[in-house]
Order: C-alpha cells, then sequence, then structure tokens
C-alpha cells in the first residue's frame, strides 16, 4: 500500500496530468467484443468509447494494439476536470462504456474524475488491461469498474520473458484474473445484450504458440468457476512494429493453427464469448491515434 500512496502523492504534486494517446467515439465494423462495443439505436455502426493512456504498462513485443512509433504526434495532455468532460461528452454522444485501456499508472487521477461524474455517468466503466495487475490496484479499482476486459497472453514463463520481458506474467495474470471475477461477479447483460457487468479473457492466438494457448484454455476450463467469465480468441496478431526482430513471429497466424486453438476450446466447453475471423489479421484493426475527441 505504501507504493499506492507514493503514487498517488506524484499525481497529486504533477498537477494530475494525464498524458492520453487517444480519445475517441470509435465505430468499427468489425468489433473484437461485439457484447460490450453493442448498435445504437439511431446507427447501423458498433458503439464504444475508448480510451488509450500513456505509456503502457507492460512493454511487450506482442500486443493486441501496437503503439506508434511517432508516439509524440499523438500525445495530449489533460487535467482531470477535461477528463471528466470527456466521460460526459462520450455518454451524449452515445458510447455504450467508457472504455479505459492501459490506464493503471493514472489510476489517482481517473478516479477521481469518475468521483466526479459518478452522479450522471450511467453507462458501465470498462478496464482494458494487459492483464498484468496487482491485486492493490484492483482493490482501488473496486466499485469504479462494471466491466474487466484483461488480456491472458501466455502461459509459458519462456515466451513472455521473451516477448513481453515479464517472466513472472502467467503468475501474475491469473491471479489478477481471478481477483476480477470475483470482484465483479459473471456476465449481466441489458435487454438490447450489451454486457453491464463482467470479465471478458482476451487471448490471442500468436504464429507457432498454439500449444500454449491450449495450456491456457485448459487453466480456465480447470480453474475458474463455469459461466463465470467471457473468452475472447482473437486471430488478429498482425507482424509489424518489433516483430522482424523476432523471425517466428513475423509472419500472420494460419487459418490450421487457430482452427486448432478453437476446437480445443469448443471441446473443453468454453463457448461463452467471441471467435474472430481469419482476415481480422489487419492493421485496420489497429486504432488511429489521431486524437480526435480531444
Amino acid at each position: 500500500m505504501k507504493i499506492v500512496h507514493f503514487v498517488q502523492e506524484i499525481v497529486m504534486l504533477t498537477a494530475i496530468m494525464l498524458l492520453v494517446f487517444v480519445i475517441l467515439l470509435m465505430r468499427s465494423r468489425l468489433p473484437v467484443q461485439p457484447f460490450i462495443t453493442g448498435r445504437s439505436l439511431a446507427s447501423a455502426e458498433p458503439e464504444e468509447a475508448e480510451l488509450s493512456f500513456s505509456p503502457v504498462v507492460l512493454c511487450a513485443v506482442v500486443s493486441v494494439r501496437i503503439i506508434p512509433s511517432a508516439a509524440k504526434d499523438s500525445e495530449k495532455k489533460m487535467n482531470v476536470k477535461r477528463l471528466t468532460q470527456i466521460f460526459l461528452e462520450l455518454q451524449d454522444a452515445g458510447a455504450h462504456n467508457i472504455n479505459l485501456v492501459t490506464a493503471t499508472q493514472y489510476i489517482p487521477s481517473i478516479l477521481q474524475a469518475l468521483d466526479a461524474v459518478s452522479p450522471q455517468l450511467r453507462i458501465p466503466v470498462v478496464y482494458n488491461c494487459g492483464g498484468y495487475e496487482k491485486p492493490e490496484t484492483l482493490e482501488l479499482l473496486k466499485g469504479y469498474v462494471d466491466i474487466y476486459l484483461p488480456d491472458l497472453k501466455y502461459f509459458s514463463s519462456q515466451l513472455s520473458r521473451k516477448y513481453s520481458r515479464a517472466a513472472d506474467y502467467f503468475p501474475v495474470a491469473s491471479k489478477a484474473i481471478s481477483c476480477m471475477i470475483q470482484q465483479v461477479g459473471p456476465p449481466v447483460f441489458d435487454e438490447n445484450k450489451i454486457l453491464q457487468k463482467g470479465v471478458i479473457i482476451r487471448h490471442m492466438v500468436l504464429p507457432g504458440c498454439r500449444k500454449d494457448s491450449s495450456l491456457l484454455l485448459h487453466w480456465l476450463k480447470d480453474t475458474l468457476p463455469e459461466g463465470s467469465f467471457l473468452l475472447s480468441l482473437l486471430s488478429q496478431f498482425t507482424p509489424f512494429y518489433k516483430s522482424s526482430e523476432y523471425p517466428e513471429l513475423n509472419r500472420r497466424i494460419t487459418s490450421f493453427e487457430y482452427n486448432r486453438v478453437l476446437e480445443e476450446a469448443i471441446s473443453l466447453g468454453l463457448t461463452d464469448g467471441f471467435m474472430q475471423e481469419k482476415s481480422s489479421a489487419k492493421e485496420e484493426y489497429t486504432p488511429p491515434f489521431n486524437l480526435e475527441g480531444l
């Protein structure tokens, strides 16, 4: 807890300035998690308010989202007051939720903003992260977050050490995910089938790593209560950024690799959630960090 208090003090001393990559109302024709993007009554397109914070917490070669190398061109500072305004602006624009992406290092400031808008905010808050979270961090979020959207990237410590420089990734992430489920409970949907509460565990199948994916699926089946989460099984790995430094990752996954992992999930009864078309492995799945909405 001393670390948490130290972080809070640092944030306060720096005038609680947030460094944000982008805040935008995303309209994607191919949503990754359709139960949270949904569709508004006024539009045929899914709507989700996604807020991506800089820098990312887990330094990763492999990520669902790759931050552009020209990061400084996609950054803008703001204070808590402006952040509270943006929360409400996005709600008024028809967003189904407020999706906080890689926000761990700004939690004290974000909680202040959420406290300020709590009487007016009627849509769920989504905490979208790499899964590499401490229990103390999750305890701070209790009562603020409605939906957790963590990655579960690797089972093997060798893979997590090599690609994300975090040999302890699975022990940390698996404990965090169990805490998330205990905190928010099983999935709850509204009358439009839009998720209001729960945990979506996101796993992206990597080239040559389908056996590691299988080990993760078995852990989910054997460890977590049935019906306590949704599984989002992704095929969208796209080789760019630093993937050229790892020849084994410098390609998209094959249909065989993804289908074998999908078949394993089905055979284990992990059928509550989402699969992704193989055609999703395109750069269009990386959002444009264009500061729209700031």
